[in-house]
């Protein structure tokens, strides 16, 4: 098999359907689009040859490669997701395959003078020679996380294909809305019946990551009193500069764009409203689960403060908790991230571990009980005009995965390897 071509193959493929999702959506997918892969995904697994394809109406995709050894091996499973960043269009995706980069600046679109540059991303350099997969500069490219499904896809396909490499049985699943935090909301982790499991959601060649933001949003409504400006005076009460105030009173360096590793932050992602009623909503990051503690904490008082100055009835502040660090979770269990890296060590690559700032699917699987780190899928400059893949990475990564399948069934005290289930 040429896994190169495989993966690019069905990677153009996936791009080209627009799985954007919608958070204003009560659905399940929250978009068709989904529901279009998912089951153009369930056929291409029949194909194939696995077993037990099964897709659900709320577009979970689930199937079976049964093992070909008769010795005790854990069930290992394998995830990504279907939808794309709401961040930007993913309809129309018209992507453009460079067969071999040879440095400098990539024209993407030349009519709106979008060019992808080595100055504004630097990281380019690491991939001469290589083939890559950019956008045309209207769209995002959705490697996020339709890489990670033609990776997988073609993992079992090799697997299919190789019957000398023994392991045990392995289970897939493709899930939706993940970009809008719901990813996990009606996955059985009960009946997919993995011991452990990965997504491969991540980034640049060797990626793999256990740990994640400990995550909430809050929802603060400003509840104003709106009077003619000629006459305001004693008597106004503008929800726009409570809301303002509120601002003001977050830690100026704790923001997205000021920290970096371990570091937490406060992130304001919108403000609608006027001057009789407003809502700010903000999102809440950290790794440490007491500073996330504090941070809400810091929250309240603040909504405490303005009310004390407003008035106890002008500001109502909700708090949500969206995931949890998956690290607790992992740490017992440290022997699926030691056979992750050993795989990647195998298939020559560096592993590189590090926090994953932001989540995964992973997150909230991990505290249903299936454990599951992130690995790399390759994609770069993920949401946006400029995203792009590289072609030999994804082929890595099919590598990674077939290998880390063969590790599992021969490593002694993996969860589930006893020979249950």
């Amino acid at each position: 098999m040429d896994i190169k071509k495989a993966v690019i193959d069905r990677f153009l493929r996936y791009v080209r359907v627009d799985t954007r999702s919608d958070d204003g959506s009560a659905g399940c997918p929250s978009t068709p689009g989904q529901l279009a892969l998912g089951r153009m995904l369930a056929d291409e697994l029949r194909a194939i040859g696995m077993e037990d394809v099964r897709i659900d109406d709320n577009g979970y995709v689930t199937a079976t490669l049964p093992a070909n050894t008769d010795g005790p091996a854990p069930v290992v499973g394998f995830l990504a997701h279907l939808d794309t960043s709401p961040e930007m269009s993913g309809a129309g995706v018209n992507p453009r395959l460079i067969d071999r980069y040879d440095g400098g600046d990539i024209v993407l679109n030349e009519k709106e003078n979008i060019v992808l540059s080595p100055r504004d991303f630097p990281e380019l350099a690491r991939y001469i020679g290589h083939t890559l997969i950019t956008t045309d500069g209207t769209t995002l490219l959705g490697a996020d996380d339709k890489a990670g499904i033609a990776e997988i896809v073609t993992a079992m396909d090799v697997l299919l294909h190789r019957p000398d490499i023994r392991h045990g049985k392995v289970r897939v699943a493709f899930t939706p809305d993940e970009e809008i935090g719901r990813g996990a909301d009606r996955f059985d982790a009960a009946a997919f019946g993995a011991d452990f499991a990965y997504t491969v959601d991540g980034g640049p060649l060797g990626e793999l990551q256990f740990e994640t933001f400990n995550a909430a949003e809050a929802r603060v409504a400003f509840l104003g009193k709106s009077v003619h400006p000629g006459t305001a005076k004693g008597k106004m009460v503008n929800a726009l500069r409570m809301a303002a105030a509120f601002l003001a009173a977050l830690p100026e360096r704790e923001s997205p764009e000021l920290t970096e590793g371990y570091e937490g932050f406060f992130h304001p992602i919108s403000l609608e409203g006027g001057v009789e009623k407003a809502e700010l909503r903000l999102l809440i990051r950290d790794f440490d689960r007491e500073r996330f503690a504090a941070r809400k904490a810091f929250l309240a008082d603040v909504a405490e403060k303005l009310q004390a100055r407003y008035g106890e009835r002008r500001i109502r502040l909700e708090i949500r908790d969206q995931y949890l660090n998956m690290r607790e979770k992992i740490e017992p269990v440290m022997g699926i991230v030691d056979i992750a890296r050993r795989a990647m060590e195998n298939a020559g690559i560096t592993p590189v571990i590090r926090p994953v700032r932001g989540g995964t699917d992973g997150s909230r699987l991990s505290f249903m009980g299936l454990p599951t780190p992130n690995l790399f899928a390759g994609g770069e400059n993920f949401h946006g005009r400029y995203e792009y893949v590289s072609a030999d990475v994804m082929v890595q990564a099919v590598r990674t995965i077939v290998e880390l399948v063969r590790l599992a069934a021969e490593t002694p005290g993996l969860p589930g390897a006893g020979g249950r289930r």
